[in-house]
């Protein structure tokens, strides 16, 4: 099964996450295809807006730790970052490359493509699921979807590409983490977080129709329009403040190496959605 499809309609570049059966949880696979996709979308002139979408009922459960399809013992085609491959290290310098690339590197990359995308975001957004959502410039939310970073059950100051601060105010940022309770759209959308929150069945037709009308804007001015803004949260400290975080991220996961079963410390999947539904 292809795990990222790509379609265009019209002016609008549509790529969906395909792993429907592991809530599109991210493995390797899925990251390099999304890229793949992306680079696509770019490269086609006829493209003005890119749709990120999920297949079935969520949009992402967030990085892939307990499929039958994880892949993170395989090498990777290094794109995003130059750093050596993680297959065939050890402790931190297995971690800190890998993350370094799948994570932080590719989330950074693909907020920098050139034209605008609009993530669309239904049930379950989760931990890397947010990573997703958070490098688009958009946000279109079904009234069902919720938002969640729940890492700090492992001890980690939440996911890679630490936009929380910028994503929400600070103080909401901190509730967020330090409960890990889901944040429902409607929440998402009075904070800031998300621009729309629409009906479920409605989801579709009004993302499109919003891609549709920035696709009716200039180009260039589109992608210099997206730089500025970028620009402008990075001199507010966005690009080195998720420096300094990822730092603290793989402290969390050294420390748990050293103390527990893991560099999650024994958390898995179904762990996760226990302490998330509290049972």
């Amino acid at each position: 099964m292809t795990v990222v499809r790509y379609e265009r309609r019209g002016p609008v570049a549509v790529v969906t996450m395909n792993r429907p059966q592991y809530r599109n949880a991210q493995n390797s696979a899925m990251t390099y295809a999304l890229d793949e996709a992306f680079y696509r979308a770019v490269a086609d002139d006829e493209v003005k807006v890119i749709v990120l979408a999920g297949e079935g009922k969520h949009f992402s459960a967030g990085h892939d730790i307990g499929t039958p399809g994880r892949d993170a013992h395989v090498s990777f085609d290094r794109r995003a970052s130059l750093w050596w491959d993680h297959v065939g290290k050890e402790g931190a310098e297995s971690r800190f490359a890998r993350e370094s690339e799948v994570y932080l590197g590719m989330c950074r990359r693909w907020r920098e493509i050139p034209k605008p995308t609009i993530a669309m975001v239904q049930g379950a957004c989760i931990a890397g699921g947010l990573m997703l959502a958070w490098v688009c410039d958009l946000i279109v939310a079904s009234d069902d979807a919720f938002f969640a970073d729940p890492v700090v059950r492992m001890g980690i100051p939440g996911v890679e590409y630490f936009a929380h601060p910028w994503a929400m105010p600070p103080r909401i940022a901190k509730e967020f983490l330090f409960t890990g309770d889901r944040m429902p759209a409607r929440r998402a959308y009075e904070v800031g977080m998300v621009n729309r929150v629409v009906a479920r069945e409605e989801l579709e037709a009004e993302t499109f129709a919003l891609a549709e009308r920035i696709a009716a804007m200039p180009r260039l001015g589109l992608a210099l329009t997206k730089k500025a803004v970028n620009q402008a949260e990075d001199l507010q400290g966005m690009h080195a403040g998720m420096d300094s975080v990822f730092g603290l991220h793989h402290l969390a996961h050294a420390h748990n190496a050293e103390t527990s079963a893991d560099s999650l410390a024994g958390m898995d999947p179904k762990s996760m959605k226990a302490a998330a539904d509290g049972s």
